[in-house]
């Protein structure tokens, strides 16, 4: 069976108060996630909901499925310029931190990157703007270490 994810990221300026969704399904189980941040970038919380929703699973080389609203994200992904950029060292790029970490929990899995219209009529990427803008609104921030201290 595939594993369905869904994610969005928000921040309240850029930067500012940000936040993630994401949402897993695995047949009829569904779980979802969220976080707020206080100070980030909103590419910044598109990344690390796909991370949040990694972070999640408890075995190895699962086939995913992980629908985004983010071109940044899912072309960085789908057109193997993350993997360029890993070569380099990440040399002048933004974000080196969480792409580093995204790829660790990458090539433990066989995932697919899907881009879907932001704002529109999927019901489940609308869900995870909920879940993201509520979590940049909550006041209940984390710090995002790897942007307030680069």
């Amino acid at each position: 069976m595939n594993l369905t994810i869904y994610t969005d990221g928000a921040a309240r300026g850029n930067p500012g108060p940000g936040g993630y969704g994401a949402i897993l399904q695995w047949g009829t189980a569904r779980k979802e996630v969220s976080q707020g941040f206080r100070r980030t970038t909103n590419n910044r919380m598109e990344l690390m909901a796909v991370i949040a929703a990694l972070k999640e699973l408890k075995k190895d080389n699962v086939d995913i499925t992980i629908y985004s609203d983010s071109a940044y994200v899912v072309n960085s992904v789908e057109k193997g310029w993350v993997f360029g950029w890993a070569k380099k060292g990440y040399k002048d790029k933004k974000n080196a931190d969480l792409w580093s970490e995204f790829l660790t929990y990458y090539k433990r899995h066989k995932i697919k990157f899907v881009w879907v219209k932001g704002h529109a009529n999927n019901p489940f990427n609308n869900r995870c703007d909920e879940l993201a803008t509520a979590a940049a609104d909550s006041g209940n921030w984390l710090i995002d270490d790897g942007y307030e201290n680069s």
